[in-house]
């Protein structure tokens, strides 16, 4: 079974969203916004898949897909900031690199076999991806925009 599959299974009991998209995250790149969406969309697929008690094999995967797209993610926004040379650059990749990090904990103690996967530890997530968009992507945003980037 695919993940998509996998995820489209989970859906179909209908779980309330744990981060639900908002006009306000935009940050006026449209190739961002919808990057964050699909971000959101993993967040919320590990959220639902962790409270339906779903297996460690099936989390486990959740784990790696949205660690993967963490770093695909920043990737993209990294490079923008090369090609435009965005002053905050350094402090915009240590942000990010700090989180790749205990993102990359997370996911190591997970399979070392703790059960870390919580409402707390979601609403960290939750919490670092909402502040994180609104507050430290917003800083690029309009610098962005001036460049002729949306």
């Amino acid at each position: 079974m695919s993940m998509k599959s996998k995820r489209h299974s989970l859906r179909k009991g209908r779980m309330m969203a744990l981060v639900n998209w908002e006009n306000n995250y935009s940050v006026n790149i449209n190739k961002i916004d919808e990057q964050h969406k699909s971000w959101i969309n993993l967040i919320n697929y590990l959220h639902e898949a962790m409270k339906a008690g779903k297996a460690k094999e099936v989390l486990g995967d959740i784990l790696d897909e949205v660690m993967n797209y963490t770093v695909y993610h920043f990737t993209s926004e990294e490079k923008l900031f090369e090609q435009y040379n965005f002053p905050n650059k350094v402090e915009h990749k240590k942000i990010h690199d700090e989180f790749v990090q205990r993102f990359k904990k997370i996911k190591q103690e997970f399979e070392n076999g703790k059960n870390i996967l919580s409402i707390e530890l979601m609403t960290e997530l939750k919490n670092w991806l909402t502040n994180h968009i609104l507050n430290t992507d917003k800083e690029y945003s309009s610098f962005l925009n001036n460049k002729g980037v949306n």
